[in-house]
């Protein structure tokens, strides 16, 4: 094993690497909320927006859409995701979701998790802009992110649990509260329909049965214990959403195109 690579791997990476399949701060069972918002049917043409592993993808194509399109930057991931759904709904492209190779006004319903929170405000509002292009007037688009909490909360204290979160998973991790999320939403055009949040427990014992099953779990804190390198990353990453609980959660917000 490469250390080296180890110790600048990105969070959701490095966990996926030890057998983690449900990368979202709400987990499995608030992607399911986020899902019955959008309510997909055999009409819609859809798009996600980094499908990662493929975990939401399998749930969104069960509920047989007319296309689904799943967009990621990186070459691998697509390959890979396209040996995987062998589907001919299912197609995965490789693009950035700020500037995707999509018509304008072709899409139903777009959908997004765990990405937004990873970007500088300016590209989260090229993202979502890109979502709003890509929809059909009233169409449906769905976040799925690490909020920060109270609305309230002093903005030294945002900008230090930002720089925390940054320097454990290797990414620079820009969560906003949930009515920033709202705004930033609504600037680009689009009307804030429902919001459901959760506790953002990624890494708590209890959470990772629940999204992965008992069988996983005991996998995953195989290789946790038998890897150094990884260990001492994951249990980082814990303490940091451990100290935060009080101020970290999941939200997900369905809106709609006006």
């Amino acid at each position: 094993m490469d250390t080296e690579n180890i110790e600048k791997m990105s969070g959701h990476w490095l966990l996926a690497k030890i057998g983690k399949r449900v990368l979202r701060p709400g987990g499995r069972a608030l992607t399911y909320k986020m899902l019955d918002m959008l309510n997909i049917n055999s009409d819609n043409d859809i798009v996600e927006f980094a499908p990662g592993l493929g975990f939401t993808a399998d749930l969104a194509l069960s509920k047989n859409p007319k296309s689904y399109i799943g967009i990621d930057v990186e070459q691998k991931v697509v390959d890979q995701l396209n040996k995987n759904f062998n589907n001919n709904t299912a197609h995965f492209l490789v693009g950035n979701a700020s500037d995707s190779p999509l018509s304008e006004q072709s899409i139903d319903k777009v959908y997004g998790e765990a990405m937004l929170s990873m970007h500088a405000n300016h590209r989260k509002s090229e993202i979502i802009q890109e979502a709003s292009r890509i929809l059909k007037p009233q169409g449906y688009y769905a976040i799925h992110e690490l909020a920060l909490i109270p609305d309230s909360m002093d903005e030294n204290a945002k900008q230090q649990i930002q720089k925390e979160l940054a320097v454990s998973i290797k990414v620079n991790a820009r969560p906003l509260t949930i009515s920033e999320w709202k705004t930033v939403l609504e600037k680009e055009g689009l009307k804030v329909v429902q919001v459901e949040t959760s506790p953002m427990h990624l890494l708590t014992l209890r959470r990772i049965i629940e999204d992965e099953g008992f069988a996983r779990f005991l996998k995953i804190a195989g290789n946790i214990l038998t890897q150094p390198e990884i260990r001492s990353r994951v249990m980082h990453m814990r303490k940091i959403f451990k100290k935060y609980e009080d101020n970290l959660c999941a939200v997900a917000i369905l809106t709609q195109k006006i």
